[in-house]
């Protein structure tokens, strides 16, 4: 038994050995990227931005994480950019208008967005209301008022029994 579970061991290991170093290789060459700057606040400002704008292409990935080729162009615009002194606002307005919002891992609150921002906020208050109110409802339903809304009296019996082809049983 013992020699078994060791040839599993290292035949696992020895499938898994290659799958690790690519895994590796790949987030060592995303991460991995050489920029010089004039000024080491540059390069400060540069990785900030970079961690904050998101890559149009990939889906939830900011453009440090990502390799796709917009991505690459969008570093070196902010890199061009940031050794022309443009401010972040700046940066970021010159890559929204070209782009779009979705570049923004946080879009301003504006006529477009608004919905965004506030819609968790809008469900959270109904959620809340429709649970208060099956809360405290419990002790105002009158088991009588249903009842009543279900009990005939005798003349609409005999209607009903008319309108149904039946004889009278009252």
């Amino acid at each position: 038994m013992p020699v078994y579970f060791l040839k599993l061991v290292i035949t696992t290991l020895l499938l898994l050995t290659p799958l690790a170093h690519f895994s590796e290789q790949s987030a060592l060459s995303a991460s991995t990227e050489v920029v010089q700057f004039s000024d080491p606040q540059l390069r400060d400002r540069y990785y900030q931005l970079v961690q904050e704008l998101r890559c149009p292409k990939c889906q939830n990935q900011n453009l440090a994480d990502s390799n796709a080729p917009i991505s690459k162009d969008m570093k070196a615009q902010i890199y061009s950019m940031l050794e022309a002194q443009n401010t972040d606002d700046q940066i970021k307005q010159h890559l929204v208008s070209r782009y779009s919002e979705f570049v923004l891992y946080r879009p301003e609150v504006n006529s477009n967005t608004w919905f965004l921002w506030f819609a968790p906020l809008c469900l959270v208050v109904i959620g809340v209301f429709i649970v208060w109110r099956y809360a405290f409802a419990g002790g105002r339903t009158q088991p009588e008022s249903k009842s009543n809304a279900t009990a005939l009296t005798k003349e609409q019996q005999q209607q009903l029994s008319q309108l149904l082809g039946e004889e009278d049983k009252l």
